[in-house]
């Protein structure tokens, strides 16, 4: 697998999108801030069905991520499996269990956000 360590914001979302699309991740969102934000470029969203899915999905990542040179500076949630928040520096990505996601609705939160349409969805 080629580097991802000096990989455009962009190339990085789309990476970790893929990775979660592979293992079956529910309801990806990849969300684009404004040019210039100070919060991040993109977030990444996703919902799990369990917690051990969702420690999956974290764990995944911070394997196959590695294994390209990339490692979050900062994970969050691990321990509970609700909502576990990685930071990408320029990519946040949340992993939800449903009933996380639909309380904090992060897509309404960041609504100045634009919604990036993936492969296989419908514009």
């Amino acid at each position: 697998m080629p580097s991802l360590a000096g990989a455009s914001p962009r190339e990085l979302a789309d990476a970790i999108v893929k990775i979660l699309d592979e293992k079956k991740a529910r309801d990806i969102k990849l969300l684009k801030f404004k040019d210039g934000s100070d919060l991040t470029d993109y977030f990444v969203i996703c919902t799990g069905t369990s917690n051990t899915q969702i420690k999956g999905f974290a764990g995944e990542l911070e394997y196959q991520l590695g294994e390209r040179g990339v490692r979050p500076l900062h994970v969050d949630g691990y321990d509970s499996g609700m909502w576990i928040a990685m930071d990408f520096a320029h990519v946040i990505v949340h992993i939800f269990h449903k009933t996380e996601r639909d309380f904090y609705k992060l897509e309404k939160l960041w609504n100045d956000a634009e919604e990036i349409p993936l492969d296989g969805e419908e514009d």
